[in-house]
Order: structure tokens, then sequence, then C-alpha cells
């Protein structure tokens, strides 16, 4: 698929470029563009960057500090940024729980929240999953009790991506136990600092520590922290996830990992043939080429609907992480014995100064590849959202 360029975005997409080469750190741009770990110093810095153009919140309303851009050009964006290697934007404040925020929320949030979440002077984390309830997050256990102006939160989430640097949480909680399930739900905003608060990271298979069990021992929360009304959680719940499951598609970053997989696969490592000549590869990286192309012109499409994601964001979280995993997947299996095996231990930033067996893009792959196992998993996983697009969607 070859986009057409309005004049108009043909002169947005320059003011991009120009903007990246000038303002994106180089020392950003090669840790995300070589699959190193990005701390959070360097996700604030490139998003401080960012706001300081006024172009951090490409999603939000003009009136709270978006952009104004059109669909098309918060597309063109957002794959100029993946072609330079800029670090993604923290999705937890900005493209979460900010839209929430908006539609649910007080004028006093608005005011205190949003205007922090634009300056990354808060770090957020995503309080649903629990033990024994992830993709049934209508199960979920932790309970608020209404104590005065105060809620008492106790329970246990989990998988909360990132906790160990946040500032605060939003989260599901229950609230009410007499009816159905979803009825009883209730959505809080939680300051991590609060006594009562343990967080207890999770090393997960490529050695990272990003996810964590966040448990609350009888944490005291203002009820001015609850969005909207109580037991109404589970409706700003299915709001919140149609945001997330929209970015999850990540077609720009896709698209630049492609072009970083046709480049490795051109390459001749071991001095033979090039692993691109081999038919039966470059049939597969054609095949996942066909998806991409597909997987942007849907997104295309659920960007310019004005009433905003609805069950069709299931599709997009489907096809964007199965694009995504076949891309690592197929990246390891062109690199072959340099990617493996894979030592948690030795992947360590000072240690790349020494002289890499193979080529110097190889080390990062194994980690991402076992990272990337994730993603049809998280934002509910990939079977979840195809019971949606039966449901909601078939309407089988």
């Amino acid at each position: 698929m070859e986009l057409v360029l309005s004049p108009e975005d043909a002169a947005f997409l320059e003011e991009v470029r120009a903007f990246l080469t000038k303002k994106l750190p180089a020392d950003l741009a090669n840790k995300s563009a070589t699959g190193l770990r990005l701390g959070k110093d360097d996700h604030v810095r490139w998003q401080k960057i960012l706001h300081e153009k006024g172009w951090v919140a490409a999603n939000w309303p003009v009136e709270h500090g978006g952009t104004g851009w059109t669909a098309m050009q918060k597309h063109l964006f957002e794959e100029e940024c993946a072609a330079a290697g800029a670090p993604p934007l923290i999705p937890f404040g900005l493209l979460m729980v900010a839209p929430v925020i908006m539609a649910f929320g007080d004028q006093a949030q608005k005011d205190r929240y949003l205007p922090r979440i634009l300056r990354s002077d808060d770090w957020w984390c995503q309080g649903y999953s629990e033990p024994g309830s992830g993709s049934d997050l209508a199960s979920l256990r932790t309970k608020a009790v209404l104590d005065g102006d105060h809620y008492v939160v106790t329970g246990q989430k989990t998988w909360t991506t990132l906790a160990q640097h946040a500032d605060m949480m939003f989260t599901l909680v229950r609230t009410d136990d007499s009816g159905k399930r979803q009825e009883g739900i209730t959505f809080l905003l939680i300051d991590m600092r609060s006594p009562g608060i343990t967080v207890q990271p999770i090393t997960t298979m490529d050695g990272s520590q990003e996810i964590n069990s966040v448990f609350l021992d009888e944490v005291r929360v203002p009820v001015e922290n609850r969005i909207g009304e109580e037991g109404k959680g589970w409706t700003y719940a299915k709001y919140l996830l149609g945001h997330e499951r929209t970015g999850i598609a990540g077609t720009g970053r896709s698209k630049a990992q492609l072009r970083r997989l046709k480049d490795i696969a051109r390459s001749e490592m071991s001095g033979g043939r090039p692993l691109i000549e081999d038919p039966d590869f470059a049939q597969r990286i054609a095949q996942l080429e066909l998806d991409l192309l597909s997987l942007e012109s849907l997104v295309l499409r659920v960007l310019h609907d004005a009433k905003g994601p609805g069950p069709e964001a299931s599709f997009l979280k489907i096809k964007g992480t199965e694009v995504q995993q076949m891309l690592t997947e197929l990246m390891m299996e062109a690199v072959g014995p340099y990617a493996a095996p894979f030592q948690p231990e030795a992947f360590r930033e000072e240690l790349w100064n020494e002289e890499p067996a193979g080529p110097d893009y190889a080390p990062p792959l194994a980690p991402v590849y076992f990272n990337w196992r994730k993603a049809s998993i998280y934002g509910g996983s990939n079977e979840i959202q195809r019971n949606i697009i039966a449901k909601a969607v078939l309407g089988l």
C-alpha cells in the first residue's frame, strides 16, 4: 500500500522529519533501534522533548493540550518516529488513563492529572490483572471498602508493567459482591507512595524486571480519586481497553522492524549466500509484509472513525501482536547461532565495549524475541479478542 499524501500532509511529513533529525538524541535512537533496554529516564527525556514541541499527546483533544492533527498526520508521525528510532511513548498515562479522565473524570481530576501527564511529571501503571483474574477481568478480587471519605483497598495486582517506577496507578477494585460481577467494580486512582503498598519485581524469561506484583494492604484512597460512579468501573475499563488495543497494533514500529529484518537477511554473515535469496525465507518475509500492509489499512480506517475505537480494536490487537511476534522470530532465524544461547546475566550495556562473537546487532535479538512472547497475552489475550469479535462484531 502506497499512501498518496496531500500537499498539507507532505509538508507535515517534512516538518516531522526535520524535527526528529534535530531533536532526537542519538543515544536514545541507537538504544531503541538496536533493542537495548530503555530506562525510565530515557523515556521521560524523550517525552519532555515532545512536550516542549507540543507533540506529546497526538490523540488528545486540543482543549486538553492535544495537537489537532488529522488521523493521517497521527499515522505519519508514528511511522517517522519509529523509522528514526525514537523511544516509544509509555502508554499508561498518555494513551490509557488520560482518555478515561477526559471522558468520565470530574473537572478537578482533569485539572490535577492531565497537565502532569502531559509534562511526564507522573509515571503511571495499570492495576488490572490479578492472580487468577487476567483475561477474565470481571473475576477480580481486590476489595475496596468505603470508610468515611476514603476507600480502604486490600488485594494484589500482578503483571503490573513498570510499577517499580510508578507514581500513580489506575486500578479496578471490587466494591460490591451482591450482583453481576461486572456491576460491582469501581475505577480508582492510587498514589503509589501510599502506606500499605509493596511492589515486588517479577523476573521474566528475557532477564528483565519490567513487570511486578503489587500488594495492597489496607491502602487508604480518597473518594475524590474515584473516576465516575461507584460500581461503573467496568464501563470505564472497556473504554480504556479500546484505546490500549488500538495502540498495541504498532504498525510504525513493525514497519521499521521489517526493514531491519530485510537488512539482516541481505547480509552475508557466514560468507555464504544471503538468506533473503532462499525462496522459503523470502516467501515468509513477503507474507509478513502483506499482513502488515493489511493491518496498516485497518488501523487507518479505525483512526478515521469519529466514534473512536470500538470492538474492531480487537482485530488490531490480534494481528498487530502476531506480526510483531513473527518479526522477532524471523530475525532470530536470520541471525542463527549468534542469537543463541541467550544469557540474561551477560546482557549488560557495559559489556558492549567487548568485541561480539557475531554481528553487533545480534545480542539484543534473543531478549527481544523472548519479551515479545507476551504480546499475544497482554491487553486481553488473543483468544479473548476472538470471543469479543464473535460476539460484538459478528453477532454470534
